[in-house]
């Protein structure tokens, strides 16, 4: 179901997967230069929903700034702005009937999960649970000790300059914590096999917490 969020200055628009008897709700907060129809995020979902997991993916950007942004790039980058859309999203979320009692966790990706923990922080007990694929943690930095929701860290084995940055994160993430390689993955998970593992992580998670 498409849903359009209204937001300072224009909407938002999102494709909800909403399920009557579901464990939680799971808001995606995709990567820069992606989109609410990111294939390996929608893979992701599908699993999810399969697992009785309602989902919310979201354009982070208007179509006005999504213009702007192909030219410019100077939106996508702007992790403050995304976590604030993020943050409206969530409390959007809360403000329906049917969707008010859900417990919610943050899937981000890239520069999304330095998003996701920034709303996360800021959100507080609203959120239970936050996994971050392939993140960019370190871009949440200021915000990492205030995260009370328990993170779990998923990056590839290969990706090298990103498992150092996720492990200073994680050495400054104060909540319940993990971090998992997953062999033979690079930044994009494109390998065989790895994606699928990815979900199996998230899934355990999200049950746990959710």
């Amino acid at each position: 179901m498409e849903i359009t969020i209204p937001i300072d200055g224009g909407f938002i628009y999102g494709n909800l997967t909403f399920l009557e008897k579901s464990r939680g709700l799971v808001i995606f907060a995709h990567g820069s230069g992606s989109s609410r129809f990111s294939k390996r995020n929608n893979f992701v979902a599908s699993l999810l929903n399969n697992n009785s997991f309602s989902t919310l993916l979201f354009d982070l950007l208007t179509k006005e700034e999504e213009h702007v942004d192909v030219q410019t790039r100077e939106y996508r980058f702007n992790i403050p702005l995304l976590a604030e859309r993020l943050v409206t999203v969530t409390q959007w979320i809360k403000q329906h009937k049917e969707y008010s009692t859900l417990s919610i966790g943050y899937f981000g990706s890239s520069t999304g999960a330095a998003a996701a923990l920034i709303a996360a922080a800021q959100l507080s007990t609203k959120i239970k649970a936050v996994v971050s694929r392939g993140g960019r943690p370190d871009l949440a930095q200021n915000f990492l000790p205030q995260v009370t929701a328990p993170t779990l860290l998923i990056v590839g084995s290969l990706d090298y300059d990103v498992i150092k940055l996720n492990e200073a994160a994680y050495n400054q993430l104060t909540c319940e914590k993990e971090m998992i390689l997953i062999p033979g993955a690079t930044h994009l998970f494109e390998e065989p096999g790895t994606l699928e593992e990815i979900t199996e992580h998230t899934i355990v998670w999200f049950k746990k917490f959710l």
